[in-house]
């Protein structure tokens, strides 16, 4: 299609009228739609069926003779840990198994931060004049609503497609201020890119302002893959601990999305060190996790083949929405300049840079069609983008029938809102 920009007015007036004309018979079909969250579809939850019926009765001993049903077992079954450990890239003794949401672990490790600190720090964070969280931008706004609701000052960096840009982070982070960054190094939330290897090792080997440092490594989306490319990601811990700090990554990683969504396994996994501090405090909280459903997956998916096969499953069942969105969006808007978007080969999101200041208006656009859409800014700390320009979809949840509709408005709601900004500029 020709671009926006190359046309005269009567031309682009033609195309308004025309665009507009599409819209309202896009509207007038009265479509209900949602791509507002990153959920699994319930065929996604369907493949894990199985586990409803496991352990399976009398089936409630771990391999070290302890009763799952019990009290006890704070850092997780060491099978359970084993299972995970090639997914997470660490040992099965710097792991902690925790119960569903991996979520809970990162808002209740900030939370233990302010009120204790972590180790290496001189006194709680909440005792520092103002704690600093970097935020890669686009970022997940679950990330950005805990330091808002914990009152950790937050500051964007822009990503590369490689990951954060990291001459910004090394910059910011030298202020004793910045005591954390957000990561999510595989698949990106929203973006889908992976950190390159260049990018972890000077996350690993950085001098930090604040001695207790720490990467919110969030790592929700490494085995989630969307084509047969297996894009391997640099081992955080191993390359902090060879650069000397070891105590720097707090790794995040959960089953949410792999199994049951309600009823996943969350891991944190870190330092010997950090994994006392974790369990030091979690002493506190609980007296034991859901060991019951820690058995359950480790019957079910069994082995790191297992579940590579699995998420094979799940790859078909969603590589074909992420292909019709991405159909939609050439049909519509290629060549155009009305926006760019992501290609992604793992993950749950496209990201969609519209023209500046188009993005609540193709908001409010898909709203009056029937279409939900995460709110504009929501990928900035404060949901404040001050181009107004990215947009998050979310594919997974609705049938592949639904999808291609609401890629279809969604397509052309940025086209019209690209033409009315660039009709009122």
């Amino acid at each position: 299609m020709t671009s926006l920009a190359s046309l005269d007015p009567a031309a682009r007036d033609a195309l308004h009228a025309k665009t507009r004309e599409a819209y309202e018979a896009f509207k007038s079909r009265g479509l209900k739609l949602d791509m507002t969250r990153g959920k699994p579809a319930p065929e996604q939850l369907d493949l894990s069926s199985a586990m409803m019926s496991l352990p399976g009765n009398g089936d409630h001993f771990a391999e070290a003779g302890d009763d799952a049903r019990n009290y006890g077992g704070l850092q997780g079954l060491p099978e359970a840990r084993a299972l995970f450990a090639p997914m997470v890239q660490a040992p099965p003794a710097q792991i902690v198994i925790g119960d569903n949401s991996s979520l809970a672990l990162m808002h209740d490790c900030i939370a233990w931060a302010l009120l204790k600190g972590v180790p290496g720090s001189v006194k709680p964070w909440s005792k520092e004049d103002e704690p600093v969280f970097l935020c890669p931008v686009p970022g997940y706004d679950r990330h950005f609503a805990i330091c808002e609701a914990l009152g950790i000052r937050m500051l964007p960096v822009p990503m590369t497609g490689q990951g954060p840009d990291m001459d910004v982070v090394e910059k910011l982070a030298a202020d004793p201020a910045v005591k954390g960054m957000w990561c999510v190094p595989k698949y990106a939330n929203p973006s889908g890119e992976t950190y390159s290897d260049e990018t972890v090792r000077r996350l690993a080997s950085m001098e930090t302002g604040a001695p207790d440092f720490r990467l919110f490594w969030d790592n929700a989306y490494t085995v989630h893959h969307l084509t047969a490319t297996r894009h391997p990601l640099a081992d955080i811990l191993a390359l902090c601990e060879e650069a000397g700090h070891p105590d720097r990554p707090f790794i995040f990683a959960s089953t949410s999305k792999v199994t049951l969504a309600g009823a996943g396994i969350a891991m944190f996994a870190s330092s010997p060190e950090n994994v006392r501090w974790f369990l030091g405090r979690s002493f506190f909280r609980t007296i034991g996790p859901d060991k019951l459903n820690q058995l359950r997956h480790v019957r079910f998916l069994k082995d790191m083949a297992g579940i590579e096969a699995h998420m094979e499953k799940q790859r078909a069942l969603i590589a074909p929405k992420f292909q019709a969105v991405l159909d939609a969006l050439e049909a519509r808007l290629g060549g155009t300049g009305a926006a760019t978007w992501t290609t992604p080969e793992g993950g749950y999101f496209i990201t969609v840079d519209t023209v500046d200041g188009a993005a609540q208006r193709t908001v409010a656009l898909a709203k009056e069609a029937g279409i939900a859409l995460t709110p504009a800014g929501a990928t900035s700390p404060y949901g404040r983008d001050p181009h107004d320009r990215t947009l998050r979809l979310a594919p997974t949840f609705p049938s592949l029938s639904d999808v291609k509709a609401a890629a279809e408005g969604i397509a052309l709601c940025i086209l019209l809102a690209g033409l009315e900004t660039e009709k009122a500029a």
